[in-house]
């Protein structure tokens, strides 16, 4: 699946002017490092390495500035990985201002009364979207260049909180995709200012920012840590109830399983498997890690036998992915499950390859027990 999407030029920014993919790099980036970390001696992976490579070195201009960097979504934020990764290994301190910029510009992002991040440019509005570019890199960041910041690291729990103190408003325990602070969105509660449905790929994106932040963090942040860790449990533990008991995937709307119009979506899907096997392997779902991982490993194989596509022509394709789903609408049911599904979405792709990879190492370890 990496190399098709290699062979589809994805995950690599046309040109500075091809800003509105740079969440799209940046999610290509994180599973192509994982794929180069899991597998570094494959044949294949010096080809991924100069792939991953090249998707970096396509944002290091369009990210460079910190005021520019506020022309976008928070989901620019998840190139900073990758750019500091590429700093560590060459010393080429033009990506180290690149993620300078993008770090600057989390001080300088639009903030609701209670300090919250605004995703984007819509006034007081903060989506589960943003934390899985924001908390990964922030916590990152912190940790290598930053490390006696202790105001860096409240500031990146407290983004986290905020959307769980926010979006936790119905009886499933899932988080609601967004909230407006201002309550004055034709779909904001006018008590939380939550959201009203809870949109499989939002809460992809919190659930992977969590496990990915929990193995980020130091073990001296021992509070950080146990609260990141018991919140994720919560998540895993609702996940698992909500999940299809005929396919064993996930819904696109998830408060709203079997609806007419609803379906099995395959990116969040993925990212649901991705988090569980991941939460798993490193221990952070120590208690009915068996229970966990049957959901995830029966969910797994669904999705590779269902949205995986041979295209005939020696590379892979994934169906089932919807398109952009934005709190920037009416937010209802009917909006979510009238977006359209895309083919071969770097979202949906990439996450199968995250998820495979969890996959991969959950056989490898029953292999040898």
């Amino acid at each position: 699946m990496a190399l098709s999407i290699i062979s589809r030029e994805q995950g690599v920014l046309a040109g500075p002017s091809d800003t509105s993919a740079i969440l799209q790099a940046g999610f290509t980036q994180k599973a192509f490092r994982r794929l180069v970390e899991q597998y570094p001696r494959d044949p294949v992976t010096p080809t991924l390495a100069q792939y991953l490579r090249k998707s970096v070195d396509s944002v290091v201009g369009p990210v460079d500035s910190a005021i520019k960097d506020l022309a976008y979504p928070l989901d620019r934020l998840s190139t900073g990985n990758g750019l500091i990764d590429l700093y560590r290994a060459t010393g080429n301190a033009t990506y180290r201002e690149a993620f300078g910029a993008l770090r600057e510009s989390i001080n300088l992002n639009s903030r609701n009364a209670e300090g919250g991040l605004w995703y984007f440019v819509y006034p007081q509005w903060s989506y589960l979207d943003g934390m899985y570019s924001l908390a990964p890199f922030y916590a990152y960041y912190t940790a290598l260049f930053d490390a006696h910041n202790v105001s860096a690291t409240a500031d990146m729990m407290h983004q986290l909180d905020l959307l769980w103190t926010h979006c936790d408003t119905n009886s499933t325990g899932l988080l609601v995709h967004g909230y407006d602070d201002s309550r004055t969105a034709v779909w904001a509660d006018p008590v939380s200012g939550a959201s009203p449905h809870v949109w499989g790929r939002s809460l992809g994106w919190y659930t992977m920012a969590l496990v990915d932040t929990l193995e980020i963090l130091g073990l001296h942040q021992l509070r950080e840590r146990q609260q990141l860790q018991s919140r994720f449990q919560q998540l895993a533990g609702a996940l698992c109830t909500a999940v299809d008991a005929a396919s064993g995937g996930w819904w696109q709307v998830l408060d709203q399983p079997g609806r007419a119009g609803n379906y099995i979506e395959s990116s969040g899907s993925a990212m649901f498997v991705y988090s569980l096997l991941k939460g798993v392997r490193l221990g952070y779902l120590d208690t009915n890690a068996t229970a966990y991982t049957d959901v995830a490993v029966r969910a797994y194989r669904y999705i590779a036998d269902t949205f995986v596509v041979n295209n005939g022509n020696g590379t892979l394709g994934y169906n089932g992915t919807v398109s952009v789903c934005s709190l920037n609408s009416t937010a209802s049911y009917e909006y979510y499950i009238g977006q359209p599904i895309n083919y071969n979405s770097v979202h949906g792709s990439a996450a199968f390859v995250l998820a495979s990879l969890e996959y991969e190492s959950h056989v490898a370890r029953a292999a040898t027990t």
